[in-house]
């Protein structure tokens, strides 16, 4: 499932061609995704200028004169930016594209449907799917003294306390991964055990993977591709996701391997100690 670096590179890749522009027209070929696709979006949005492009979590927002553009990736699916005039026919799970004035295309491709596009006309804020989120772990708003007000009041094992968007939004499952590893943090911590100087650590842990993998493009493990079909390059400095069975990088113990709330847990026994 695209996470927040895949979503933040897709946005990258995107923006500079549709950003300032009008939308001309508007194909919906399967309305059907997670959620259903507004019958009267194409009607809605086209002859709208898109004022601005940003992430929030991991859903790609296209601010329009009178509305949001919502847009999420699911578990499979991916944006291309194409040319309009490109005669390559859609294909089976190609289910929205949107021209836009300047001679560009996006083309929202789905194998698995588990994706959205939605319209809001009402503050982001305020709509159901944003008005309970976390802080960006990005911004000065998720900090030290931030994660460890948090830590205080749940009980919880510390994988979930930072994979929980009410807390922080963004940091899926390889992310959370790699970050315990980097602050040398077990992943079933209880959370109200966590020290301030481990809070720390975590906080800056966080914030450097998901900077170093937005700048290498992202992971691609199975469905992933950034906005121009290349594959995101984070994957090869991954330290413990997915090596169960190889020598930690950094003791040279066996990577262990378990099963939490249905994800795939990675961690180092030697350097990530259980209290």
């Amino acid at each position: 499932m695209p996470e927040l670096p895949e979503v933040e590179t897709t946005l990258r890749g995107v923006e500079p061609y549709l950003k300032n522009t009008k939308i001309t027209q508007v194909t919906i070929r399967h309305f059907s995704l997670r959620w259903p696709i507004d019958q009267h979006l194409a009607e809605i949005i086209t002859g709208q200028t898109i004022h601005r492009l940003y992430r929030r979590a991991k859903y790609l927002l296209l601010e329009c004169d009178s509305g949001t553009l919502i847009i999420h990736l699911g578990m499979s699916g991916r944006l291309r930016v194409l040319e309009a005039s490109d005669t390559m026919s859609p294909e089976k799970h190609d289910h929205f594209d949107m021209t836009v004035a300047n001679g560009y295309l996006l083309r929202y491709t789905d194998p698995r449907r588990f994706g959205a596009i939605l319209w809001t006309e009402s503050p982001i804020d305020q709509h159901p799917l944003f008005a309970h989120l976390g802080p960006e772990p990005l911004t000065a708003s998720f900090n030290t003294a931030y994660l460890f007000t948090k830590s205080k009041t749940r009980r919880c094992s510390t994988k979930t306390l930072i994979m929980d968007g009410k807390i922080v939004v963004g940091v899926g499952n390889i992310y959370a991964n790699e970050a315990l590893f980097s602050a040398q943090i077990h992943p079933k911590t209880m959370v109200n055990q966590l020290t301030e100087d481990e809070c720390e650590r975590l906080t800056n842990s966080i914030k450097n993977i998901l900077a170093q993998a937005i700048k290498a493009g992202g992971t691609t493990l199975k469905d992933f591709r950034k906005s121009d079909g290349k594959p995101g390059y984070f994957a090869q400095e991954l330290s413990v996701y997915g090596r169960q069975g190889k020598a930690c990088i950094r003791c040279g113990s066996n990577i262990e391997h378990y099963k939490e709330a249905q994800r795939a847990t990675f961690y180092c026994p030697t350097c990530q100690k259980l209290k």
